[in-house]
């Protein structure tokens, strides 16, 4: 009987304290401290028994705000106090701690052995050579560009992945580009358009997504007019249209009007103070087809820049469908970049994030030999992104694949991200993820600019002693037979037979190497993304 009005026990003991305070005030003015502090308790507590929000408070009034508080900094609790080094709650404290240290331009050396579990199935590693070569050049390059392309780019092999002025304060955005700046390497815009912040002398890579910001009518239809005047400035190197994200594939967005200020509508090209929105497709094209003229017509309207596309693999038959309308009209895009699942600087619904999309190794490994498939690999370069922070990671990707490597998070943790996990909220507490003047200010732009150069640098040095301990002489030598994966407990596979290089031509030829490949491609069509039949 009693436990039943257990609950009411603080209400009643604040009540209590309060009336003995006010008595005893009469003896020591002191009490009036008391006086206040209870009478506010109790005062609370009955708030909390009247309000119909929260069932905790209505049971267990004043203690009940506990539950609160403990809830608001349960990442922080985690992050701090329980989490491993190796936990990846999204990224491992000592992923972070290794950005960090290079930015910084600190000692990154690590005493005692690995901590990695290295007999637990997924761990992988490079192999060496007992001639390790001696690297002095880090600063590695690719030229990307393909025949129809008149002003070819020469383009790092590390990059700032497409993160937009509006998701990122004007501070960020500007340390960003000007530590790009200063290392030679490219700052993609993200799809929000080239804002003032970007103009600190950094490469940029143009991307142009389903809104058209920056080359969009007063509707929203993409402007040719428009992209000329944007896409043919000098600081431009590529332009990249881009299909889909990781974070959020297929899935469009809203930039609400509240936080369209001057300069985001300056950038994007749209009204201050409405809504921005960014459709879940494309309005300048609708078929494979269209894809291929829409990267031709950006060619000529660039003045003859790199042009590409940026996609989170989905429907395999559909990127199929993309290569034969390729083969068909003879309009190749640049460069592709593939965007893993594992991509999240921007906020998505839980659905998404963790269950829509595919994972960069897989999307990778299909999209490289698709292209080997229709023998036009080695007239495309292949970016990739997707949790990339570390020269191993950047090793490994190109391993399977690629040709360059591009990094949001990574950069963001350059300029001073704590994951905190509140990018969406406009409440970053450390200024790189918000509108707020006053958070922002966080960020002290030429310091923060620094460390972004500092840990391009770093992780380029740390690649090349890496590339050198193989006994190869640049990153892009790396192959599938590099690596090296612990499939389960104690059994090692190459990864040549994990991740294999299919035959060039395969597709044109009609062989059969399994994966499902040659059905999809019989399926497939230039004409539609539309399958078909039932399928995918």
């Amino acid at each position: 009987m009693l436990h039943q009005y257990s609950r009411y026990l603080p209400l009643v003991l604040a009540v209590l304290l309060a009336l003995i305070s006010a008595v005893c005030v009469v003896f020591s003015p002191w009490f009036w401290m008391g006086v206040v502090i209870f009478g506010a308790l109790g005062v609370l507590g009955v708030s909390d028994m009247l309000q119909t929000r929260h069932a905790v408070l209505r049971n267990y009034p004043v203690l009940g705000h506990m539950r609160f508080l403990f809830e608001g900094i349960r990442p922080e609790i985690r992050q701090y106090l329980i989490e491993s080094d190796q936990d990846e709650e999204p990224f491992s404290r000592e992923e972070r701690s290794i950005v960090y240290q290079r930015a910084k331009n600190v000692e990154d050396a690590r005493p005692f052995g690995t901590r990695q579990r290295v007999y637990d199935s997924g761990y992988q590693w490079i192999t060496h050579s007992v001639q390790p070569k001696h690297i002095t050049n880090h600063d590695f390059r690719i030229t990307v560009g393909g025949p129809d392309c008149t002003q070819p780019y020469d383009i790092s092999l590390y990059n700032i992945s497409a993160m937009s002025f509006g998701a990122l304060s004007a501070n960020a955005i500007s340390a960003l580009n000007m530590g790009a700046a200063k290392g030679g390497f490219a700052h993609d815009t993200g799809e929000g358009g080239v804002s003032r912040y970007h103009r600190q002398g950094g490469d940029l890579i143009y991307e142009v997504g389903s809104g058209y910001f920056g080359c969009r009518t007063e509707d929203g239809q993409f402007s040719p007019e428009k992209f000329a005047q944007t896409a043919n400035d000098p600081q431009i190197k590529m332009i990249e249209i881009k299909l889909s994200q990781g974070a959020k594939p297929g899935h469009g967005g809203m930039l609400p009007g509240a936080k369209v200020t001057p300069e985001i509508a300056e950038a994007r090209g749209v009204p201050v103070g409405t809504d921005c929105i960014s459709p879940a497709a494309h309005s300048a094209f609708d078929t494979p087809l269209g894809l291929c003229q829409f990267i031709g017509q950006l060619r000529d309207l660039s003045g003859g820049k790199p042009v590409g596309f940026k996609l989170c693999v989905g429907h395999r038959r559909e990127f199929m469908c993309i290569v034969k309308a390729m083969l068909e009209t003879g309009i190749l895009p640049d460069f592709i970049v593939v965007d893993g699942k594992e991509g999240g600087t921007g906020a998505a619904p839980l659905e998404f994030s963790n269950h829509i999309g595919m994972p960069l190794v897989e999307g990778l490994t299909f999209v490289h030999n698709t292209l080997r498939g229709a023998a036009i690999r080695d007239k495309i370069r292949i970016g990739a992104s997707g949790k990339l922070v570390t020269a191993f990671d950047i090793a490994r990707i190109i391993a399977l694949g690629a040709d360059w490597v591009n990094s949001a998070r990574g950069f963001m943790f350059a300029i001073g991200c704590i994951q905190g996990q509140a990018c969406h909220t406009n409440r970053c507490p450390v200024g790189v993820a918000t509108q707020d003047p006053a958070r922002q200010r966080a960020i002290v732009v030429p310091v923060k600019a620094e460390r972004v150069y500092n840990f391009h640098r770093n992780t380029l040095k740390a690649l090349a002693e890496m590339t050198g301990a193989a006994g190869l002489d640049h990153p892009g030598k790396f192959l599938p037979h590099h690596l090296l994966v612990r499939e389960k407990d104690r059994d090692m596979v190459v990864g040549s037979e994990v991740y294999p290089y299919q035959p060039v031509g395969f597709l044109l030829r009609g062989e059969d190497v399994g994966f499902g490949f040659l059905s999809r491609w019989n399926r497939a069509g230039s004409d539609s993304f539309a399958p078909p039949d039932d399928g995918v």
